[in-house]
């Protein structure tokens, strides 16, 4: 399996997989932190999948144990919310440190389920967008009001 091997110097993500010509990659950043680019659902499944291979991990990742540690995160996810009540769209007045948690703990919910999907042979990308051609169907647009709430999946 090829191995990325990716170092950040200060503005520039190096691919050293190729130690003869690594490549810089220009990060970009978004709310301090650099961003490299938007990155697919394969590529994460991949990283993970190499991620538990390298440690010995692929015997500990069944279905079942992967659903549970997402639960799990999906718990830290939630204390982070529990006691704040309503929350403005863009975290205006949240700190660094409490922005920074929350995308910690949102990348471990986002982890755990792709890895699972991948554990259980599933195009989690496929499958979203199939989902949203379904609901699409179950909730056709109409020119009803628009600002009622309900529950919907």
């Amino acid at each position: 399996m090829l191995s990325i091997n990716w170092t950040c110097t200060q503005h520039y993500w190096i691919n050293q997989t190729n130690k003869h010509k690594p490549f810089l990659q220009k990060m970009e950043y978004s709310n301090g932190f650099p961003r490299k680019r938007d990155v697919s659902l394969q590529e994460l499944s991949k990283r993970l999948a190499e991620f538990a291979q390298v440690r010995g991990w692929e015997q500990y990742h069944s279905p079942r144990n992967l659903l549970l540690a997402l639960v799990g995160e999906v718990g830290e996810l939630s204390e982070i919310f529990q006691w704040k009540g309503e929350v403005a769209k863009g975290l205006p007045n949240w700190s660094s440190d409490d922005k920074e948690h929350l995308e910690e703990e949102l990348s471990d919910v986002l982890l755990y389920l792709v890895r699972l999907a991948d554990v259980c042979g599933l195009d989690l990308g496929q499958a979203a967008l199939t989902k949203i051609v379904k609901n699409a169907k179950k909730y056709p647009v109409t020119t009803t009001d628009h600002t009622t709430t309900s529950n919907r999946n």
